[in-house]
């Protein structure tokens, strides 16, 4: 992995008809789509999470690092034309590169933990566009309303965050991206963050993608 990994986060809606197919032809694509998440996984860092029922257009949602844009497209690519991957449509794909901030010298631990470790119960992602004003407003103004934006987020350890920087390289500015144990602190946290003067800079926020961790198999099996 290099300093600055590239972050790809793509959902996948699963075609209804997939379903009502015989249960041995589901269990071959499975198996055969697993087996493609692990090859793809020499390449690649890759996470799963399930949101069957949480929205109409995606049930799996995958969280993905790789050193290079064409190691994501190349297994983004097998993952789709293996097994299930084959009834699958990319939902939402957003790519982003890290690097580091401008209002703060270090990252902490909360902010680097979705780099590497063990993950979280929860996932929460979207993109994220700030206003032109923002941009042509001094840094020193902008650190001084980041410096209350960062300090808020740190009252709440228990919510890991990620941002990933998509300028020039995607429609959004960043992609956002939290985890947590803890739905209700998180939420407690955004309607906290809602109120600092960051907030008025911003211009779009959605659509929010929410997941729950689990192993790739555990979330295909869910989906029938």
């Amino acid at each position: 992995m290099t300093e600055r990994p590239f972050v790809h986060v793509l959902t996948l809606r699963v075609d209804p008809a997939w379903r009502r197919i015989a249960a041995a032809e589901r269990d071959d694509d499975v198996a055969a789509f697993t087996a493609a998440a692990e090859r793809a996984a020499h390449q690649v860092t890759m996470y799963a999470y399930s949101m069957i029922g949480l929205r109409a257009d995606a049930q799996l949602l995958f969280w993905r690092l790789g050193a290079t844009l064409e190691s994501l497209e190349e297994t983004a690519s097998l993952l789709l034309r293996s097994g299930l991957g084959r009834w699958c449509a990319p939902a939402h794909a957003m790519v982003g590169l890290m690097r580091p901030s401008t209002y703060t010298k270090r990252p902490t631990d909360q902010e680097q933990a979705m780099l590497a470790g063990e993950r979280s119960r929860y996932l929460v992602v979207y993109p994220f566009v700030k206003s032109t004003e923002w941009y042509l407003t001094p840094h020193e103004e902008r650190q001084r309303v980041m410096a209350e934006h960062i300090r808020v987020g740190r009252e709440y350890p228990m919510v890991r965050q990620c941002l990933a920087y998509s300028f020039g390289l995607d429609d959004q500015e960043f992609i956002v991206a939290y985890e947590t144990d803890d739905l209700s602190a998180f939420q407690d946290l955004v309607m906290a963050l809602r109120e600092t003067e960051s907030r008025r800079a911003t211009v779009r926020d959605t659509p929010i993608l929410t997941g729950i961790h689990r192993p790739l198999e555990d979330a295909l099996r869910l989906l029938g």
